[in-house]
């Protein structure tokens, strides 16, 4: 028997881990398996916690109104530590590159408890780009034990670090076991969609935007509301943002697009919504990582509102072209998808690379056999 602990703090992560919760929890005979949520984003968590039918063990509830990232994490860490002496898991899993991941992965070490990182290997090669995402899962892969890379290309990256090759395991990713889950529950009429779908005008292409990156942040986000004017006036569009409860980003979105007739802000909507709406969407802008892997699985084009990325399967795919926040050129390559049919069905239709949806199999049996060979 393994006792796994799951540490999450956001939505993003809850997406990725529940299929893996969900899966251990199916094999009780296997694993004993406990859930602590840090709650870094709560309501958006919450969200996600609801449609997996997860319920943590420990919830740390840490979020406050404008706390800095200092804070957030010392926050994290001081509430970690009765936790894992309470629990004392055999593992502690982590996925991807939050403050929380980074975090979990240094209080199991303190407390020296091996560590599975999910979705290890992402990299930019610049601790800056995205900010500070790129350093958390730097550091917390030099924490972790095994490393559960979502591609080849991600367990590439751990071996130039010098990671060991029977620590790596490329598994798929986590987030494709779930949006094809739901994406199927959605077309069965299991569960239910965006709550104003009906409103949304059949006659015009739906792009979906999403901005949430620090990086962004002043000029950029000015930028993107500039472009999306641009498109919003072409009359063959319409725009859903989902708009950010950061108000670096929700003060100038209003401010600029507010008044637009073709523009909807809406608040983040939450996972099941989200896929429904990427599943009538002609087309998404993002800096989002999640939604660089779910868009193509869903068969829909995404243009990438960062410079850089760690995610450049899709970008060599085809599915996926990075376009920055500059105006002139998410107008033009938006332009592109929304007048050249041809284009449009080739990227629509590109081989997805980040997996077949059996990632958490994949990840409990190898945790299984590591256990087993102690």
């Amino acid at each position: 028997m393994v006792k796994v602990l799951f540490v999450f703090g956001t939505r993003p992560e809850a997406i990725k881990l529940c299929p893996i919760v969900r899966h251990l929890l199916s094999r009780p005979q296997e694993f004993t398996t406990r859930v602590c949520v840090t709650a870094q984003h709560r309501c958006l968590l919450d969200q996600v916690l609801d449609v997996f039918g997860v319920r943590p063990d420990n919830d740390l509830d840490i979020m406050q109104p404008g706390q800095t990232l200092s804070q957030s994490a010392a926050r994290i860490i001081a509430a970690l530590e009765p936790v894992m002496q309470a629990e004392q898991p055999d593992m502690v899993l982590v996925q991807g590159d939050t403050t929380t991941t980074l975090c979990g992965a240094l209080s199991a070490f303190y407390h020296r408890v091996p560590v599975g990182h999910i979705e290890a290997g992402l990299r930019t090669w610049d601790l800056y780009q995205p900010f500070p995402e790129e350093a958390n899962r730097v550091l917390a892969a030099r924490l972790s034990t095994i490393h559960f890379a979502a591609t080849d290309w991600s367990a590439g990256n751990l071996r130039k670090e010098g990671i060991a090759e029977d620590s790596i395991l490329v598994t798929g990713n986590t987030g494709i076991d779930a949006v094809l889950q739901v994406a199927g529950n959605l077309a069965d009429g299991k569960l239910a969609g965006f709550d104003q779908a009906a409103s949304l005008d059949a006659s015009k292409k739906l792009i979906v935007v999403t901005s949430h990156r620090r990086e962004s942040f002043g000029e950029g986000v000015q930028s993107l509301c500039a472009a999306l004017l641009a498109l919003a006036d072409r009359g063959d569009t319409q725009i859903l943002f989902a708009v950010h409860p950061n108000p670096n980003v929700r003060g100038p979105v209003h401010e600029r697009l507010g008044a637009h007739p073709t523009i909807r802000l809406v608040d983040p909507v939450s996972y099941v919504p989200f896929v429904d709406l990427m599943r009538r969407s002609y087309l998404l802008l993002t800096d989002s990582g999640g939604i660089q892997e779910e868009g193509p699985s869903l068969g829909k084009p995404i243009l990438v509102l960062r410079d850089k990325t760690e995610r450049p399967e899709a970008v060599k795919a085809g599915t996926v072209r990075l376009v920055g926040t500059d105006r002139e050129r998410i107008v033009r390559e938006a332009s592109l998808l929304l007048d050249d049919t041809a284009e449009y069905d080739r990227r629509a239709h590109a081989h997805n690379p980040y997996g077949d949806g059996k990632a958490s199999p994949r990840i409990a049996d190898r945790i299984l056999a590591w256990h087993q060979s102690r």
